[in-house]
C-alpha cells in the first residue's frame, strides 16, 4: 500500500529555492511516506497471518515490514539532511543562527542539541534558532518551538522569543538571555526588520493538501525510530 503524493512542508525553505530543490525535498518525504504505508500494510497482514495460524507467512511479512521501516528512516534522514543543507548554507543565515525549517520535531531536536554542543565547545555565547511561526502547521500550532524551549530547560540554558516570534534566542553561557541591540541584523537582507521578515514563515514539517494525518503518522514513525545520536549530519553542515 502506498500513499498518494502530498504537498509537503508548507514552506520548508527559508529562501527562494529552485523548483528542483523543492521537488527533491518533496520527493524524499513522499518516498518515506510510501515506505511507511507499506510497513503498516505488512504489519497488518502479518497479524492476520499469525491469527490464522500461518507462522511462516507472518514471519516473512514481519521481516518485509522491517525492511520498509528501514527505508522510511533512510528517506526521512535524506530529506532532513537535504533541507538542513539548503537552509543553512553559507550566506543564507548568519554564523550564529541555525534554521530548523522543514524538520520533524525529533529531527530538529537532534540537530539543535548537536549545534548547541558545538557552539559551546567553540566559545560561542549565543545562538539564534529559527523555528517558524507555525503558519503552515495544523491550527497554526508551533511544533518545534516548544521542544526548543524544553531542550533549553533540560540543558540549563536561558532563552526567550525574539521580536519575530518565529525565532528563539538562546544564551549559551548560563546567564539570563539578553539579546544584543543589533540582534537579527544581517547585511545580506538589508537590516534587522527585513531579516526578521525573511524568516517569519512556517517551521517544522507539516502537511497540506488535505492529508495532515499522513504526515502526522510519518512524524510519529520518525519519533519512534530516530536514533538518539543524530549520525546523519556531516560536520560541514553543522559548522557554519
Amino acid at each position: 500500500m502506498s500513499y498518494p503524493s502530498a504537498q509537503l512542508g508548507g514552506r520548508p525553505f527559508n529562501h527562494q529555492s529552485s523548483n528542483g530543490a523543492e521537488a527533491e525535498y518533496d520527493r524524499l518525504r513522499d518516498l518515506a511516506r510510501q515506505e511507511h504505508g507499506k510497513q503498516q500494510s505488512c504489519a497488518a497482514k502479518s497479524r492476520q497471518a499469525y491469527e490464522r495460524g500461518d507462522g511462516a507467512a507472518a514471519h516473512q511479512l514481519s521481516e518485509e515490514g522491517k525492511r520498509h521501516a528501514q527505508m522510511t528512516d533512510q528517506y526521512n534522514k535524506q530529506a532532513s539532511e537535504f533541507i538542513f543543507r539548503e537552509n543553512n548554507a553559507e550566506g543564507r543565515v548568519a554564523s550564529d543562527t541555525i534554521d530548523l525549517h522543514g524538520q520533524f520535531v525529533e529531527e530538529a531536536e537532534q540537530i539543535l542539541e548537536q549545534r548547541i554542543r558545538y557552539a559551546q565547545s567553540t566559545g560561542q555565547t549565543h545562538l539564534h534558532v529559527i523555528v517558524g511561526k507555525g503558519n503552515h502547521s495544523p491550527n497554526h500550532i508551533q511544533k518545534i518551538k516548544p521542544r526548543v524551549e524544553e531542550i533549553c530547560r533540560e540543558l540549563g540554558l536561558s532563552e526567550h522569543t525574539e521580536h519575530n516570534e518565529g525565532r528563539i534566542y538562546i544564551d549559551l553561557t548560563g546567564a539570563p538571555a539578553q539579546m544584543p541591540p543589533n540582534v537579527g541584523y544581517h547585511p545580506q537582507y538589508g537590516g534587522q526588520q527585513q531579516y526578521y521578515d525573511q524568516y517569519s514563515g512556517g517551521g517544522g514539517y507539516s502537511g497540506q493538501g488535505g492529508q495532515p494525518n499522513q504526515n502526522d503518522e510519518l512524524e510519529e514513525a520518525v519519533k519512534k525510530n530516530l536514533p538518539k545520536i543524530f549520525k546523519a549530519l556531516r560536520s560541514c553542515c553543522v559548522v557554519m
